[in-house]
């Protein structure tokens, strides 16, 4: 498990360009035979049109079946309820409602080079938040110095890296720059294309904020794939 000095130098190392997803890598045209079709999305990924910014629907056959939400029997049954555990082998966010189940989310994690582990705490959630780039980060990216902390971060809506829900993770009462938030590009749901942060389709980061408790431990478990896969940014 990771301390406190050493999860915070992570943090202002990399800092929130962990909200930022990675670029896509091309494939081997030979590297395995087409998938099975995946069967239709459940109307919940549909359009939200109640949202104060477009949520649009999630597209058919690019999500598989394993990473739609869902309540499943609880895998941490000794877990508290409300607790949330990330795991970033399968791409799995779980929220543990009792014993005997919990809610599951598929979730885009962090590349191996900048993946973190540990406890943290849930500080506090935002709707529609703002995406501040800090110091840190905009000293490697002086092109997103219009959206530094100084200036006020970048307007909510489309196009935003943090989507349409951010959960701020603490430790000790200091933030860790590590955040679960929305907008993960569907074809990069458990996949692991962000420098740390963890990601989930805007349609269940909705879901999630609104049952997550405030104060709730999140538990991110070690990945044990071999390094190798580097983040771009």
């Amino acid at each position: 498990m990771l301390t406190r000095r050493s999860l915070l130098a992570a943090g202002a190392a990399v800092s929130l360009s962990a909200c930022l997803p990675a670029t896509s890598r091309h494939q081997s045209a030979s590297a395995a035979p087409p998938s099975p079709p995946i069967p239709p999305l459940p109307a919940f990924y549909g359009a939200l049109p109640d949202e104060p910014y477009p949520v649009p629907a999630v597209p058919e056959g690019v999500v598989p079946q394993r990473l739609w939400r869902q309540r499943v029997d609880n895998p941490f049954p000794d877990l508290a309820p409300g607790t949330i555990v990330v795991d970033p082998d399968a791409g799995l966010l779980h929220l543990v409602e009792s014993p005997a189940s919990a809610m599951r989310y598929g979730a885009g994690t962090g590349a191996q080079a900048f993946s973190w582990s540990g406890d943290a705490r849930l500080q506090f959630t935002r709707k529609w938040p703002r995406w501040k780039v800090p110091d840190a980060m905009i000293a490697r990216r002086p092109e997103l110095a219009p959206w530094s902390v100084a200036n006020g971060g970048m307007d909510p809506g489309p196009g935003n890296p943090l989507g349409a829900r951010a959960l701020y993770l603490f430790q000790n009462g200091e933030d860790t720059l590590y955040r679960i938030h929305g907008a993960c590009e569907p074809e990069h749901l458990g996949k692991a294309v962000s420098s740390g942060c963890i990601r989930l389709l805007d349609h269940d980061i909705i879901d999630l904020h609104d049952r997550v408790r405030h104060g709730a431990t999140v538990r991110v478990l070690p990945s044990l794939k071999p390094p190798g896969l580097a983040a771009l940014y």
